[in-house]
């Protein structure tokens, strides 16, 4: 069994304070590479390994909801779910959870993507006051990649980018996708992002793509959403994409928030499996809490643009957002105080326990 999670500056950038938690299990063999634990950080969407079950736990705020159905201990008999509770939600009630077990689906292959501009701990020194000591020793960051103006690169290119690997590593092509959905909070275009890297991958002829907006958890909401199409059987084969630019929104200013973030996408592809086959979505445990918005935000900034309507003209507002804010410590308080919880519940929903977790790797905002 292997259990992590991405932290920020490597593959996804989530921001933001609440728990999320879903659990993989990547029965294929032919997807195997390589899982050294020295290889983690770089190698983090490629260590797949045979029969693992992986915990990802995030944060988030978003809108909350609520599901009510049969209790998780109906589910435990089996770890890799049956017809009867693959996709249930749980009993729980609490406010904006909403958890079940195992939907037909699973994992097929992974992609990344990142920039090629580097900005080290070393580099931030002459930035801010700060020091590679104090970054590594405190989030284990020793670097970060960047997008940049140069050479016209921009976030959904690397999610194209991602999406294309991950196809590779499948033995796919775009013309047996389904469905795209682009996990981001910082698109290039603000229509959207993911019929441009459908239409890169060569998804074009019957594929549905649209955008999903869930700040860090992102990634794994899009996971779920996309696990329910497939387990509902209205679609057979999805690319899901994790993708974030957020060193443009982020304050170079602020030594406590531009060390964490950087730029990068990653993509997975999820195919339906069919009753009897193992499931590779084991479970999942959500959470939303919207009351701490206002510790881990990105918020709009409009200027005033004065436009000649008849008369003395219409003030309008040009869009615009302002720097990314962060309260450090009350984001370290409530995933402190949050996480263990919801680790739990995802382990109840798949019918696992801590004992069946080898490996587990936190968010790291």
């Amino acid at each position: 069994s292997l259990i992590f999670t991405f932290s920020s500056g490597d593959l996804f950038i989530w921001h933001a304070v609440a728990a999320k938690i879903i659990l993989f299990l990547f029965p294929a063999p032919n997807i195997i590479r390589t899982c050294h634990p020295s290889k983690i950080r770089d190698q983090i969407m490629k260590l797949i390994c045979p029969s693992s079950v992986i915990l990802l736990s995030f944060c988030t705020v978003i809108s909350s909801y609520q599901t009510h159905t049969q209790h998780a201990s109906e589910r435990r008999s089996s770890p890799w779910g049956t017809a009867r509770n693959r996709g249930r939600p749980s009993t729980k009630t609490a406010l904006g959870m909403a958890g079940g077990g195992a939907l037909n689906c699973r994992p097929l292959g992974t992609g990344s993507a990142a920039p090629q501009t580097i900005v080290t701990n070393a580099d931030l020194e002459s930035v801010v006051e700060t020091s590679d000591e104090w970054i590594s020793t405190r989030t284990g960051i020793s670097k970060r990649r960047i997008l940049t103006n140069d050479g016209g690169v921009g976030i959904k290119n690397l999610a194209a980018e991602a999406a294309a690997a991950a196809l590779e590593a499948s033995e796919l092509s775009g013309a047996d996708i389904d469905l795209v959905i682009v996990a981001t909070s910082s698109p290039d275009d603000l229509f959207g992002d993911a019929t441009s890297v459908a239409a890169e991958i060569g998804a074009t002829s019957n594929c549905v793509a649209f955008d999903l907006t869930a700040a860090c958890s992102g990634f794994l909401f899009a996971c779920v959403t996309g696990g329910q199409f497939l387990h509902n059987g209205g679609m057979k084969t999805a690319v899901v994409v994790g993708s974030d630019a957020l060193s443009r929104w982020v304050d170079w200013d602020d030594r406590n928030s531009c060390i964490l973030f950087g730029d990068g996408a990653g993509a997975m592809v999820l195919q339906a499996t069919g009753d009897g086959e193992p499931s590779g979505l084991l479970g999942y445990s959500l959470h939303s809490d919207g009351k701490g918005q206002p510790q881990l935000m990105c918020g709009y900034k409009g200027t005033d643009r004065l436009v000649a309507t008849p008369g003395d003209g219409t003030i309008m507002s040009k869009g615009g957002y302002n720097h990314m804010t962060m309260n450090g410590k009350e984001v370290y308080k409530f995933a402190t105080r949050e996480v263990p919880t919801v680790l739990e519940e995802a382990l109840q929903e798949a019918g696992l326990t801590v004992d069946d977790v080898d490996w587990l790797l936190l968010h790291q905002v």
